[in-house]
């Protein structure tokens, strides 16, 4: 179950993007009506599987009577050349479906793939991995869904979830500490601060932050302001972490560490859908 994520409404909006009401016309020009393919889904990536219930419901919309056979669960770690599903069914339905399927397969195994990558590079340093709103419009609870099948913890679902106090609010309110004692004074709980330098931390703080978002620093300050800290509150680094930095990142005292490049620039997985006669 994905929360705030509609099955049925996501294929009909994505199928109606494709055939606009109207039909796939390769598939009733060149395969009879009465045909039956059985077919074959493998990864040709080293993947970490993620969206596998969604890419099967593609199928079932345009067959209900599809024959699906998952190989893997979501959260598998497969070697390229797995396969991942076996489905017979009306060859022109499946042939409609397969893009849609594979498409949305592939984003989220690839957001899972590279979360996963990221998990493991900090592993044992006791940072927990977050993700970011950095997501692709209309497709956040999937995505959020992915990163959290890699091994991510989920992070501000929206606008609703958290007060985020970011460079432009601090600069209109006029100033970390205004900002943040208005957010206590609204009666929000959960307030987070975007502080860029040490200076800030300390009024933030005093102020009423629950969070700092410690914004572009490197390691030696981030070093320097999770001990001004002193796990007070939750210190998350932000900003530019790669799959090179980030463990050195990690290791210096944070709570926390997000990356948007997780929902933002993950590659997509290299998946395919192979055909037999049935």
């Amino acid at each position: 179950m994905i929360d705030n994520f509609n099955l049925d409404t996501f294929v009909t909006a994505v199928l109606e993007e494709d055939l606009l009401g109207r039909s796939d016309v390769t598939s009733e020009a060149v395969i009879p009506a009465d045909t039956r393919f059985r077919a074959a889904m493998d990864s040709r990536d080293d993947a970490v599987v993620a969206g596998m219930a969604i890419a099967e419901a593609f199928f079932r919309r345009l067959d209900p009577d599809v024959v699906l056979e998952r190989q893997v669960e979501d959260g598998a770690h497969v070697p390229a050349g797995t396969d991942l599903l076996y489905l017979t069914g009306k060859a022109r339905a499946m042939l409609t479906a397969e893009r849609s399927a594979l498409n949305t397969l592939q984003h989220l195994t690839g957001i899972a793939t590279m979360t996963r990558a990221y998990v493991d590079a900090i592993a044992g340093t006791g940072c927990i991995l977050l993700d970011t709103r950095k997501t692709i419009p209309g497709l956040r609870a999937l995505e959020k869904y992915a990163t959290r099948t890699g091994g991510a913890r989920n992070h501000r679902m929206g606008l609703w979830d958290a007060a985020m106090i970011k460079d432009n609010h601090v600069a209109v309110a006029g100033g970390v500490a205004t900002a943040v004692k208005r957010a206590v004074d609204a009666g929000i709980a959960d307030i987070i601060v975007e502080v860029d330098r040490i200076d800030q931390i300390a009024p933030a703080l005093d102020a009423g932050a629950t969070h700092l978002l410690l914004d572009n620093m490197d390691v030696g300050a981030l070093r320097e302001a999770a001990a001004l800290v002193d796990g007070r509150v939750a210190t998350e680094a932000s900003g530019g972490v790669t799959l090179e930095t980030i463990r050195a990142k990690a290791a210096t005292g944070v709570t926390y560490i997000s990356v948007g490049r997780l929902t933002q620039s993950a590659p997509a997985a290299d998946i395919g859908l192979d055909y037999a006669a049935a």
